[in-house]
């Protein structure tokens, strides 16, 4: 009898052995690029979807394979792991990176925000763009420090949206990462 459970459990190693073999090739096989844009499109749409996103949160991600990296700039510490389930939940993420950086309470900092985002969505230019419900230009401020994240139509708005934030009282420096522009509408889906 103890043969046949021997011989029987070589049998079961063998079977589970080959099938963890093939599950690993069917793993290491490469993203089709459309069902890559499928990821991307659905992990956009989860971000861009959170409740407490604002203007002054920078969400970003890469997708490499079925493997996503989270990167950006948030103000409150639930918004960063909130974005990390989310993404999660899409269909063929496998695994999530969280590399969200939660910027630091500071009351001047939250004055600074409030300060830049009423100089750029003042200006007539620019206006158009705060009627969106998650403006296209992000405002991140860390130490008195302005980062501008986003999207504008044209490079004199860029240039215009940065003046407006050089101009507000106590802000430090501003640089623009990731600040671009486009030349035809966006079409959010």
């Amino acid at each position: 009898m103890s043969r046949i459970c021997r011989r029987l459990s070589y049998v079961f190693v063998g079977l589970s052995l080959a099938l963890a073999l093939s599950a690993g090739t069917w793993a290491e096989q490469p993203i089709s690029p459309k069902a890559q844009q499928r990821l991307e499109r659905e992990v956009r749409h989860e971000l861009i979807m959170l409740p407490f996103y604002g203007v002054f949160d920078h969400l970003a991600f890469q997708v490499s394979g079925y493997d996503v990296v989270l990167t950006g700039q948030v103000t409150r510490p639930t918004l960063r792991s909130d974005a990390e389930q989310v993404v999660k939940r899409v269909e063929g993420v496998e695994q999530v990176t969280n590399n969200v950086e939660v910027l630091p309470l500071s009351p001047h900092d939250d004055r600074i925000r409030r300060a830049v985002y009423r100089a750029i969505y003042s200006e007539t230019a620019l206006q158009r763009y705060a009627l969106q419900a998650v403006p296209p230009i992000h405002i991140i401020v860390n130490g008195g420090h302005v980062t501008l994240e986003g999207v504008v139509s044209n490079a004199a708005e860029m240039h215009l949206a940065n003046m407006q934030a050089q101009q507000v009282a106590g802000v430090f420096s501003v640089t623009r990462s990731c600040f671009k522009t486009w030349y035809k509408p966006l079409i959010l889906l």
